[in-house]
């Protein structure tokens, strides 16, 4: 994902726009036999209130139960006797319903994306099977340590907002589902203003919009929704105790959001951080002490927020000295970087980010993303460029205002000796 300058010309795939609003952008990509179709709201378990907590997620599940003519069995027995594959992922900002198949798939294909989104069944008793399978999913979380502390973490970073509540929900908040209530909240949720359909791999463009006009063109206008208000990064600590072999801890520090200007030197400075194995944290923390067999950085963006991250797993008595090699670490990022580290950086973010090009249904969900947080799609150009235009100190620049909130979120999940590393790393970053 990118922020594109605001100098740039226009550029991109073409996008076209149905008299309901739904948008649609299509990516040939030569000499595939197969082609990604995806259909993506935006909007997702951020737009939720406390009492709505996992609707959107609970509906994604719903509405394969039935849509249209078709049970649930009918629905995956029909794209998969056409060798394809169809799947579905909700997340903060976004509800994605994808279809991966050959060539000729796309006809069916998006007939039933189509069903899913504007006609599914809702039947009272799938709803009540669903939320038990939901709240197995919810307990299942609760028992896998590296999820669980990721949502511990989340929580501390923006408690008190949809941000900080997790996507699954509560089993409070899921039992209260009903099929009208449900159904409301589909309306407004897959509004055809927020879809955006996207096609990449063996399509064509003219077909593709004569079946989404097909399909989509008369779509009912959405419910209104509210714009879920700016996030605020409360920062806090979640120690948890838990019989477990290894402490596990997630170390958060609030940062740019996907539109912002410094984006790309957000993801820089995450890759220089914990990247790869040449990364800084792995030298230090694996190579040089031999503290923790997995430690890694990365940037996690939403549309006007976002956050520094470091995950690790480390021996109890480990935990202490890990945060405080990060905090160093991180520390250490307010001086200049050499430009041998940050054109390596560059390389690997570059690599990671055109490497996944070649994938439609990568391809597909990027194009669709960035229709929903730019209103069109970015050149492989604009990126590299992008990318090659953070400097030594734009990184020290953004280290620095990071740092100067001086607030984090921290989770530590484990034993009990390893439970005080989280204040350990505040007072090593902040005194």
């Amino acid at each position: 994902m990118s922020a594109p300058s605001l100098n740039a010309e226009p550029k991109g795939l073409p996008i076209h726009r149905l008299a309901s609003g739904l948008r649609v952008v299509c990516d040939p990509m030569p000499g595939l036999q197969t082609v990604a179709l995806s259909v993506v709201a935006g909007r997702g378990a951020r737009f939720e209130d406390e009492a709505r907590s996992g609707w959107s997620h609970l509906l994604e599940h719903m509405v394969f139960k039935g849509a249209g003519a078709r049970s649930a069995r009918d629905i995956v027995e029909a794209i998969e006797a056409e060798g394809g594959q169809i799947n579905a992922a909700t997340g903060y900002e976004r509800t994605s319903f994808q279809v991966r198949a050959l060539a000729h798939g796309l006809d069916l294909g998006l007939r039933v994306l189509a069903d899913l989104v504007q006609r599914p069944t809702l039947d009272a008793d799938d709803l009540r099977r669903e939320k038990q399978v939901v709240g197995q999913e919810i307990a299942e979380a609760a028992d896998t340590p590296d999820d669980l502390v990721f949502e511990l973490a989340q929580t501390a970073a923006f408690e008190g907002s949809s941000l900080g509540r997790p996507i699954l929900g509560t089993p409070a908040s899921i039992r209260a589902a009903t099929p009208e209530t449900i159904g409301h909240w589909r309306a407004a949720l897959y509004a055809p203003e927020t879809l955006v359909v996207s096609a990449a791999g063996a399509v064509d463009e003219a077909e593709l919009l004569r079946l989404v006009e097909r399909d989509f063109g008369a779509m009912a206008e959405g419910v209104a929704l509210e714009t879920p208000p700016p996030a605020a990064f409360t920062g806090g600590l979640r120690p948890s105790a838990k019989d477990l072999e290894q402490a596990n801890l997630v170390l958060l520090l609030p940062a740019v959001g996907a539109r912002d200007p410094d984006y790309f030197a957000l993801r820089l400075l995450a890759e220089i951080l914990g990247g790869g194995m040449a990364s800084r944290l792995f030298q230090e923390a694996r190579e040089k002490r031999g503290l923790a067999y997995a430690i890694d950085a990365y940037a996690e963006t939403y549309a006007d927020t976002g956050v520094l991250g470091i995950f690790a797993g480390c021996a109890a008595e480990d935990a202490a000295e890990l945060a405080q090699v990060a905090a160093g670490e991180i520390a250490g990022m307010t001086v200049a970087v050499g430009e041998a580290e940050l054109a390596r950086a560059k390389a690997q973010l570059k690599g990671a980010m055109f490497m996944s090009r070649e994938s439609a249904l990568a391809r597909a969900e990027q194009n669709a993303a960035q229709v929903l947080l730019f209103g069109r799609t970015l050149e492989p150009d604009e990126i590299a460029a992008e990318i090659d235009a953070v400097t030594p100190a734009g990184l020290t620049r953004l280290t620095e205002t990071i740092l100067a909130q001086r607030r984090a979120a921290v989770a530590v999940l484990g034993p009990k000796k390893a439970l005080g590393a989280g204040e350990g790393f505040q007072r090593a970053l902040f005194g």
